[in-house]
């Protein structure tokens, strides 16, 4: 495809042979309606809506392009104006439906991870499983389509020649036996760096949703740890998945915590909760000795596993929100959820002996994921026909021979009244970033004065240092990081740069909300720009004597959410460089210290590698070390800036220049798409109709559910 003008302002290319391209086939309506079996019919009634909707505006965008195509395929001298519009029109008929919603289960070895997607997908031995050894030894991720057989892509590492085929040659080559005969076990897990499965059409998980095992904490090779890293980062859920007898501590269970949080500061992380698996595990004589829940008495294993499995709940939510609260701001999201605990059962999802497949709380997850769609599917679906709606705007001005008095007059007015709100917002965004200049220079402060014990915790062992020299070898050749599939991370950097972030966390969640306005955060004061340009273009439209529903008008205000709209996307993507730019730091700081304590061999190595680890941070230290990494992070808070900056003034400027060639006389070739408008501007209308159709069809659903009985029963009792 010819790459076509962002929508933060770059000029357009020229028209490219496959300017012309042909796009995308329709889907079938038959293959449309298998992906809604996993809903509830209510819920089904909805997508279909929305689908329906989308499809309808896709069909209507798809016409205007062939119209335009054909008008211009024989003009060797296409404004850019024109060049502009095929282009943004090809992008967004060949824009996905949904981007998937990533959901990640993150927790250790042996937590259940993978029996607990056997059951949401109802596939019992899907992943393998085991209770004796580790099965999962990389990322898997797990989606259903519309495929009729089951598909898998195994995506291999990228090494050099040489020690690729090194690594291949024990797999491709003939088994070798062992004594007794028997094939060698072998594994090609040390090749692969994730592996993709898409399930047939299922009535359970719908299409858009991908289940994400990942493993333990990282892993030693360094192109799967940056897969992981950013594999949690892509994640808009996170579930923390801990088995009953390890949720109520360990170090490993807070540090998947933590890095679940920090995924909601860097990422696209929107929700965490803690999901807690075989519950259905408890010894009944030391669960009633132990008992402090009152004078009820306990009749059977089912009621002490529903009791405590009510007592984790309540416990582990109180206990999370306090965690959430002291990194996030107090109104993330998340933090208003009504569940951020489950606990679940595997196992008795499909054995069903003491609880009822509703008490597994399977059914419960798999509604979650269910409602995430819906709900992500309205907002795209909105925008998409809202942006079309624009582009049709455009499209039909661009053929209009309306002329405007005064149209260059106006449209200086304009320039001048955009230019003074870009520079406005410029300070409202240095206003903003500027909230953290007090506590990075706190945090700065606190490490300072707390690294030596910091670095203290990380090198001493309880035990001494038995096992220890090659752990810490591996440490300093990978720059300060060890992961490992079964051991807790290490991460040095990470660990000196924790009292800065445990002072910036609430202010950088601030700034880069998506909810509520507040002063220190970003995004309504771009949305405040937006609106203050689209009031302007009214007040000015009513000078005029514009029709309210004038095409120029019309275009103008739907091009500024279009154009603006992507800027939230660019933000998302930007701040883990911003938010990783303290560790990065220290981490480059730290490079030469840990070279040096890497070479050390022979006797009592260990020792004098902590002694050279502790040397060089006591010397970078002593030179700035912390103060770089304030200062590097206030650059790229300026680069952030200056960036958004560039593209609004940038986008603005396209806009504008767009807006004035409208009517000039340069498109009296282009072909007539006021059919295709009118159309579009129905669909446009329809929008509010079916929200309201949605928003009434739950309404009744939940009326209906609470005039029901309840269909729970425990196992062996009739209704």
């Amino acid at each position: 495809m010819a790459e076509m003008k962002d929508v933060f302002g770059q000029e357009p290319h020229p028209v490219e042979d496959d300017l012309y391209k042909e796009p995308m086939r329709k889907r079938r309506k038959s293959d449309r309606d298998q992906r809604f079996r996993a809903f509830p019919s209510v819920e089904q009634s909805a997508l279909k809506e929305y689908e329906k909707l989308e499809s309808r505006t896709r069909r209507v965008l798809s016409n205007t392009y062939q119209k335009l195509i054909q008008s211009v395929f024989l003009d060797d001298s296409i404004p850019n104006g024109v060049k502009y519009l095929i282009n943004r029109l090809l992008a967004l008929i060949e824009k996905p439906t949904v981007d998937p919603i990533y959901i990640g289960l993150f927790g250790s070895t042996g937590a259940g991870k993978s029996s607990l997607i056997n059951a949401i997908i109802q596939q019992a031995m899907f992943l393998p499983v085991s209770g004796e050894s580790i099965c999962t030894s990389c990322i898997v991720q797990v989606s259903s389509g519309c495929c009729a057989q089951y598909e898998a892509k195994i995506h291999l590492l990228s090494d050099q020649a040489e020690e690729l085929s090194i690594k291949l040659d024990p797999y491709i080559r003939t088994q070798r036996r062992d004594w007794d005969g028997e094939a060698a076990e072998m594994h090609i897990w040390p090749l692969i760096k994730h592996v993709e499965v898409t399930l047939p059409k299922s009535d359970l998980i719908p299409e858009g949703v991908v289940l994400v095992d990942i493993p333990g904490t990282g892993d030693f090779n360094s192109i799967r740890d940056e897969m992981w890293k950013k594999t949690i980062d892509k994640c808009s859920v996170i579930w923390v998945i801990s088995d009953i007898e390890r949720v109520s501590g360990g170090r490993a269970h807070e540090d998947l915590l933590n890095e679940s949080i920090k995924a909601c500061q860097r990422g696209f992380c929107r929700d965490v909760a803690l999901v807690v698996t075989k519950t259905d595990k408890l010894h009944l004589p030391e669960y009633l000795r132990e008992r402090k829940a009152g004078n009820q008495a306990i009749q059977s294993q089912r009621e002490a596993v529903l009791e405590r499995n009510e007592m984790i709940k309540l416990q582990r939510t109180r206990i999370l929100k306090e965690k959430l609260k002291r990194k996030l701001p107090a109104d993330f999201k998340v933090l208003e959820a009504s569940d951020l605990v489950y606990t679940v059962s595997a196992q008795e999802y499909w054995q069903q002996a003491l609880l009822t497949e509703e008490e597994t709380e399977i059914p419960k997850l798999r509604e979650y994921v269910r409602k995430r769609l819906l709900d992500k599917k309205r907002r795209t679906v909105t925008k998409y026909v809202t942006e079309a709606f624009g582009l049709l705007l455009l499209t039909d001005s661009f053929s209009s021979t309306q002329n405007l008095p005064n149209e260059h007059l106006h449209t200086s007015v304009l320039r001048r009244f955009a230019e003074e709100k870009v520079e406005l917002l410029e300070k409202a965004i240095g206003q903003c970033f500027a909230c953290m200049e007090q506590p990075l220079q706190e945090g700065v402060r606190t490490a300072r004065t707390s690294y030596r014990c910091i670095l203290r915790a990380c090198l001493v062992r309880s035990k001494g240092n038995q096992g220890f020299h090659q752990t810490l070898k591996a440490v300093c050749l990978k720059n300060g990081i060890y992961a490992s599939r079964t051991l807790a991370r290490i991460d040095l950097n990470e660990a000196l740069t924790q009292p800065i972030y445990d002072q910036i966390d609430p202010v950088f969640g601030s700034i880069f909300r998506t909810g509520k306005p507040t002063g220190s955060a970003l995004m309504p004061h771009i949305d405040a720009f937006k609106h203050s340009l689209q009031e302007k273009m009214i007040e000015i439209g009513i000078r005029s004597g514009w029709k309210y529903d004038s095409c120029k008008n019309n275009f103008l205000i739907q091009e500024i959410s279009a154009i603006l709209g992507g800027l939230e996307g660019h933000i998302l993507r930007r701040k883990r460089r911003v938010y990783e730019s303290l560790t990065a730091s220290v981490q480059s700081d730290l490079k030469l210290c840990y070279e040096e304590a890497a070479q050390i061999t022979g006797k009592k190595a260990c020792e004098r590698m902590k002694d050279a680890i502790r040397r060089g941070v006591d010397r970078q230290v002593a030179e700035g070390m912390f103060e770089r990494a304030q200062e590097r992070m206030q650059h790229q808070f300026q680069q952030l800036k200056t960036g958004i900056v560039e593209k609004v003034k940038g986008s603005i400027a396209t806009m504008l220049t767009l807006a004035l060639s409208q009517g000039d006389g340069l498109y009296k070739e282009l072909a007539d798409v006021g059919s295709e408008y009118k159309e579009m501007e129905k669909l446009h209308r329809s929008l509010r109709e079916v929200a309201e159709n949605a928003r009434l069809r739950k309404g009744m659903q939940e009326f209906l559910l609470r005039a029901s009985p309840s269909k729970a029963g425990p196992p062996g009792t009739s209704l």
